[in-house]
């Protein structure tokens, strides 16, 4: 009786274990594996939050099959620019993220969460003062870490800004980094480097680090290369100046013997659309020549950015409260005005390179003038009897220095030249937002719910301009080689469930500048880690998203 029932339970357990064989079946999909080879029918199984087996039939039994038969299944995307950094600590669940099929998000262009004291904190809380967040973490590590505790339904790993360090160390000053100082900012990105930060990134247009020499960027980047890590620019100029930024770039990748990208790779306005191609041209050059040299774009003619984007450097010295007290001063006013309308190299002029205030789309503001979100500049003058410049200093002195805009300045062309490129990978460059509640007071650019779907549903589908196969990989591979994401970004047994599942004729991006909380349509399913937080279209409030850092290599 005993040996009868010893042999029912192993009988038992043997049954047991093969019905929970795998946590997620994934049968009969198109599986687009992020390589950029052809596209094959499989299932995918995933266990323990990693693809534990791929062929073309596994019948083996799953706590849940999913049913992709008709579907596209692809690695997650990798916004390698992205600024859901802020409003990812007020709701994890990012949807106008992931429900875009981004399973990676890239923080930290100049600016990064860390490292933090009172000088990053008190600019930090113009940018996401609403949220009320608490900033208790002192390193890059420290935040990427809390972001994962408290949950997010999207991976995040971070550049070091070098943005961040400068005003760590020095502030708003507008002057050279002295001895000592640059030490302090290199120990600084050397600490963070050494705690997974991928690289270190500039913003060059923007204060304060217009005001860093080329040398001080060489030498901060030097460290990142001693771990492996990647230099990343918004380069000094992408309007008038444009050829002398790019040189100015790929000469500190050069000096500094690390690999570059170049963020949202564009030539912005009209006067400087056919200057694109010259730029395309020299990183081509030093590509062949040997530099590992990337780039990213989104998929739209207009930027976004702050109004203050409008104001001459020299203006924004001492950072928001001193540019609003010039702001106030008649003379200095007058100057600034001056400048905006008759200087158009040496520093970038949004207003100039947009045209005028009827092409600066107002995304956010503040208290009293919330109901202007939406408008043009031009159209806010008009109703306050003001002339277009006279507006935006009032809006900025209003917002205390802050506010935002969509500025229209590129050509539908030069987008689609850059997609092509075999060395460009995608980023939202955007926050993450929701329809409802108070991540949908905003009137954000279209690109934070619509980059990756717009680019597979219009460029890839409509236009067939790339391959499904060729934007996969630009979406997913590419980011995180580019990255040293080891562990992601392909479908491959080993590496973690990171899985897109769309619908390659329907997928299409629905947000629009003046509707811009539009969720795109296509994107079925997503899978972060290996578990389903997009079902049906729809978000299921599951955070297994993990903060990712670079395996440090060593010193060169």
């Amino acid at each position: 009786m005993r040996l009868k029932f010893s042999f029912l339970l192993v009988i038992l357990l043997i049954f047991s274990c093969s019905t929970e064989r795998y946590d997620i079946l994934i049968k009969d999909g198109t599986i687009i594996d992020g390589s950029g080879e052809p596209r094959y029918q499989a299932d995918i199984a995933i266990s323990d939050g990693l693809i534990s087996a791929i062929a073309p039939q596994l019948n083996a039994p799953a706590r849940q099959t999913i049913d992709a038969a008709g579907m596209i299944v692809c690695p997650g995307f990798i916004d390698v620019l992205s600024w859901a950094c802020g409003p990812i600590l007020y709701d994890g669940t990012v949807p106008s993220v992931v429900q875009q099929g981004i399973t990676t998000a890239i923080f930290g262009e100049g600016w990064s969460m860390g490292p933090v004291n009172d000088n990053v904190i008190e600019e930090m809380k113009t940018w996401w003062q609403e949220y009320q967040i608490d900033y208790q973490w002192e390193t890059l590590a420290d935040y990427l870490r809390l972001v994962e505790q408290r949950g997010t339904s999207v991976n995040v790993a971070s550049f070091v800004g070098a943005t961040t360090v400068r005003i760590f160390v020095i502030g708003f000053d507008d002057r050279r980094a002295q001895p000592e100082e640059l030490e302090q900012m290199k120990a600084l990105v050397r600490r963070e480097m050494e705690q997974g930060a991928v690289g270190l990134a500039s913003s060059l247009v923007y204060t304060p680090a217009f005001y860093a020499d080329t040398q001080e960027l060489v030498e901060l980047a030097r460290v990142a290369a001693e771990y492996g890590g990647i230099y990343a620019s918004h380069i000094r100029s992408e309007g008038t100046d444009l050829i002398p930024a790019m040189e100015e770039f790929l000469s500190i990748c050069e000096q500094a013997d690390i690999a570059g990208e170049v963020y949202h790779l564009k030539a912005s306005g009209k006067e400087n659309w056919s200057k694109l191609p010259r730029a395309i041209a020299m990183i081509e050059e030093a590509r062949s020549r040997g530099l590992t040299i990337t780039a990213d774009i989104y998929p739209y003619t207009a930027g976004a950015t702050g109004l203050s984007a409008m104001i001459p450097p020299w203006a924004k010295e001492g950072g928001a409260k001193e540019l609003v007290k010039r702001l106030q001063n008649p003379s200095l006013r007058e100057k600034i005005k001056q400048e905006i309308l008759h200087s158009f190299s040496g520093w970038e002029n949004f207003y100039w390179m947009a045209g005028d205030g009827s092409n600066i789309l107002v995304s956010y503001l503040s208290g009293a003038n919330k109901h202007l979100q939406g408008k043009t500049i031009r159209e806010i003058a008009t109703l306050w009897n003001k002339d277009d410049l006279d507006t935006v200093f009032d809006l900025l002195i209003d917002e205390e220095g802050g506010g935002g805009g969509i500025y229209f300045y590129m050509s539908e062309e030069n987008i689609r030249r850059k997609l092509v490129l075999p060395w460009v990978s995608f980023c939202t460059d955007e926050d993450a937002y929701q329809p409802e509640g108070l991540m949908g007071k905003r009137n954000p650019h279209p690109r934070a719910y619509g980059t990756f779907p717009k680019i597979l549903g219009r460029f890839v589908h409509e236009e067939q301009l790339l391959s499904l196969e060729q934007a996969i990989h630009k979406a997913c591979g590419l980011p995180a080689q580019t990255l040293g994401l080891t562990d992601r970004g392909f479908i491959k047994t080993g590496l973690a469930a990171d899985l897109v599942i769309f619908d390659p004729q329907t997928i299409k991006d629905k947000a629009t500048y003046i509707q811009p909380h539009q969720f795109p349509e296509g994107v079925r399913d997503v899978l972060v880690n290996g578990q389903v937080v997009v079902k049906n279209f729809q978000h299921t409030g599951q955070k297994p998203g993990k903060a990712l850092f670079k395996k440090v290599i060593g010193k060169n």
